[in-house]
């Protein structure tokens, strides 16, 4: 698990939507409490979160964007190529982080290891440590509100915010819209 931030995906009817935490830690100390750790890729057309070192965010958001280019935008195809590039390098592979992708097709979740997962509903990802708070109250909301995409994520990361220590309630958002 990944300590130090929350994000959350929801790729619902109208809106494809990510979000995370704002919190950085360094053991047991908090660095920063408004990071951004969540971006729009491929002109927009694909949204991206990282939990992990933010030095490597930097350099799997690079790297993912450069598959998106190759493939002209076509997250399957990316997803793909990246998780082997990832997988294959041996000093990108020892990285500790995951990353969440999703457009309005599409959602997954990638890691080091090599795995691509497209979550089993296709709709709700979430990673790092407060990433099972926030799929939780995320499946909730779903089930019994009638919250709009972009609320439903905010809400379901504040209620991540309450119960994890690694996970603040600074909460930002992206979105695409039909």
């Amino acid at each position: 698990m990944f300590d130090a931030t929350t994000i959350l995906a929801y790729k619902g009817k109208n809106k494809a939507v990510i979000g995370g935490d704002g919190q950085v830690t360094f053991g047991n100390t908090v660095l920063k409490g408004n990071a951004t750790k969540i971006r729009t890729l491929y002109k927009g057309e694909i949204l991206a979160g990282f939990a992990g070192s933010t030095a490597d965010a930097f350099n799997l958001f690079d790297m993912f964007e450069q598959h998106l280019e190759n493939t002209k935008g076509d997250l399957l195809k990316a997803v793909v190529a990246f998780s082997k590039e990832w997988r294959k390098d041996k000093v990108l592979r020892r990285l500790e982080a995951m990353m969440i992708v999703l457009n309005k097709e599409h959602i997954f979740i990638l890691s080091g290891t090599g795995d691509v997962v497209e979550p089993e509903d296709g709709q709700i990802a979430a990673i790092g440590s407060g990433g099972n708070f926030a799929i939780s109250a995320a499946r909730a909301l779903f089930k019994h509100t009638q919250m709009d995409e972009e609320e439903l994520v905010k809400e379901a990361l504040m209620i991540a915010g309450e119960l994890c220590i690694y996970t603040n309630q600074n909460i930002k958002t992206l979105k695409i819209e039909e």
